[in-house]
């Protein structure tokens, strides 16, 4: 991981010291904006441990899976299959990466894979009443998943509020 990290910075033009001019043939490289210089000092181990900090815990997880259910919610309600199982399989991956990132909330995540599945089954056979139960189905367990998780506070609903700027295809009929 911290290979992978170091690497994609360093494509993005981050190096320890900035280029002043590039070899022939060889890309130029960016100099380092002053205020970006947090991420250059220190050992590796260092920097690796302060973006670690940056890309956070299972909370900006959650800021995505937010945002992916309720676009989940409207493709299902548009019958808009294959936005919906897109969304759902980013559903997938926003917690895979938080408990990747917090391997002490993969208890409480597991929760989720039956309701997932009956979501990602309804959107397969492009069933609207299956989709519309499994989705009810979801949003109890994401809150089922809080209550393990002891923030209780945080009460999921489906949006009542439409938002999203993608709609069903043009000729399809939710």
């Amino acid at each position: 991981m911290k290979r992978a990290l170091l690497l994609a910075l360093a494509l993005v033009g981050c190096s320890r010291e900035p280029s002043r001019e590039a070899p022939a043939g060889a890309a130029p490289t960016a100099s380092v904006p002053e205020d970006a210089r947090w991420l250059l000092e220190g050992t590796t181990d260092e920097r690796f441990v302060r973006v670690a900090a940056h890309l956070r815990g299972f909370d900006s997880a959650m800021v995505e899976t937010r945002y992916r259910y309720g676009e989940l919610y409207w493709a299902g309600r548009d019958r808009n299959w294959d936005y919906a199982d897109y969304q759902l399989g980013k559903v997938e991956t926003a917690v895979a990466r938080g408990v990747e990132r917090r391997p002490g909330r993969a208890a409480s995540a597991r929760m989720l894979e039956g309701a997932v599945g009956a979501v990602r089954h309804a959107i397969t056979a492009r069933d609207s009443a299956a989709f519309d139960a499994a989705f009810s189905t979801l949003t109890a367990t994401c809150n089922a998943c809080h209550q393990a998780e002891r923030v209780p506070f945080i009460r999921v609903v489906p949006p009542a509020v439409r938002t999203t700027v993608v709609h069903a295809p043009e000729g399809t009929t939710p």
